[in-house]
């Protein structure tokens, strides 16, 4: 049983349907919209749940300009024009803030229509937007059921740091800080430490930012990003860890449902559909299927949409795993393959996800064996030492494991048809981006 929400003596512009008329309430908002007539005089109010409608004779009230937060004191009547079938009458409007100056854009709009740098220059404003802030309501939404879906499976909720010494996908996207004068880094992933953490509670996840200092300037990249990354051991292999992200999935669907009924429908939107199995194709007959090369080491985004429309013709599916990605486009950590048939041919027990037309996920199964992490790592020219630390558990026993990574602004771009990653950031920090 969910606890009361403690409203403070306010009354929630969507709990005004429940009201008996002739009841006196009290709203607290932001002035949405003020429309004068010759008889009427109308104030909308808006709160985090929704609109209430707030009715005065013509010229009996000096309302406060638009945006401006109020306490509206008055009494519930039946309305069928009101946007809940009841509106505050013989009101009251107290100005809890000065007067707000007039917004760079109207946010009483049904739509928000601004040039992109516009709405992202104005973030803070932007988001009063409702069809702007029912995107990230689908987001808080899909962020509780990822966990309750986790959590339900015995899994250990952990935080890790964001500053570290090394990089951790030993790359040189990373961005350097200065940390009492000695070098560190921003960290691309939480990769290692979770890892670390199987060895201590076997299942772990993380809600988290990740930092990655790639100079990409597209539609679907960030520098700074939400990452929901997944960890577990004891696993068979990577088909598992399929398995492990179908349950957190179906969990952030089901919660949007529930959470996020209102916003799902502010922005007529189509959820996805996601069978029982998560149908899945090995990379070698992903590449024959849309035209590539056999060679080719990756998917590029025309072969990630092609795949997607034949997932959704062929299983009715809005996601597709794409398996046994080449050994050497992966990192160092990652196990080779394992399942049938076992010709040699350097894949690995490694998937990507694709959800409509876009990479979402990357997971698969790890190295677990200390001597096999100091084969890879030097077969990739480095030093062993450089990890000394990251190793040291496998030195003591690690069991098989394996994990995934759930892009959050990419999720939520995809479930509301967002043609730009950062129109699902709150913040979007990219290769020109550092305000607001």
């Amino acid at each position: 049983m969910q606890p009361p929400t403690l409203e403070l003596g306010r009354t929630m512009a969507a709990d005004l349907a429940h009201v008996a008329p002739g009841s006196v309430v009290t709203l607290r908002g932001h002035v949405h919209r003020r429309r004068d007539l010759a008889t009427v005089t109308f104030l909308v109010l808006r709160d985090r749940t929704g609109l209430a409608q707030v009715v005065f004779e013509a010229g009996a009230a000096e309302l406060p300009p638009e945006e401006t937060p109020v306490e509206v004191i008055g009494t519930a009547a039946a309305s069928d024009k009101a946007p809940s079938g009841m509106e505050v009458i013989d009101a009251t409007v107290n100005a809890l803030s000065d007067p707000a100056e007039t917004p760079p854009f109207d946010l009483w709009r049904p739509q928000l229509k601004v040039a992109l740098p516009t709405l992202l220059d104005h973030a803070p404003l932007s988001w009063r937007h409702l069809r702007q802030r029912a995107k990230w309501q689908i987001g808080a939404a899909s962020l509780r059921g990822f966990r309750r879906a986790l959590d339900a499976q015995g899994f250990t909720e952990i935080c890790t740091p964001k500053l570290v010494e090394s990089a951790t996908e030993s790359g040189a996207n990373v961005f350097p800080v200065d940390y009492f004068g000695k070098p560190a880094f921003l960290a691309q992933s939480p990769q290692f430490y979770k890892q670390q953490l199987v060895g201590a509670f076997e299942r772990v996840y993380e809600v988290g930012p990740v930092f990655r200092a790639e100079p990409h300037d597209t539609a679907r990249h960030l520098a700074e990003y939400v990452s929901l990354d997944v960890e577990l051991g004891f696993i068979r292999d990577h088909r598992d860890i399929l398995d492990v992200l179908h349950l957190a999935l179906e969990g952030m669907l089901d919660a949007v449902r529930a959470d996020a009924a209102e916003a799902v429908d502010r922005l007529h939107l189509v959820l996805p559909t996601i069978p029982e199995q998560i149908p899945v194709i090995h990379f070698t007959d992903a590449l024959a299927m849309v035209g590539a090369a056999p060679d080719e080491p990756d998917l590029a985004p025309e072969h990630e949409r092609a795949l997607s429309g034949w997932a959704r013709d062929e299983f009715g599916s809005d996601v597709l795993a794409v398996e046994g990605y080449p050994l050497r486009k992966r990192p160092f950590y990652t196990h080779p393959w394992t399942r049938p048939p076992q010709a040699a041919g350097g894949w690995s027990n490694s998937f990507d996800l694709l959800f409509r037309g876009l990479e979402l996920v990357t997971g698969g199964q790890r190295l677990h064996r200390y001597d096999d992490y100091l084969t890879a790592i030097e077969q990739r020219g480095e030093s062993p030492s450089s990890y000394s630390a990251y190793l040291e558990p496998f030195r003591h026993g690690m069991p098989p494991h394996g994990g995934f990574a759930i892009g959050l602004e990419r999720w939520i771009a995809q479930l509301t048809n967002s043609a730009n990653l950062r129109e699902t950031t709150l913040f979007p920090r990219d290769l020109n981006r550092l305000s607001p």
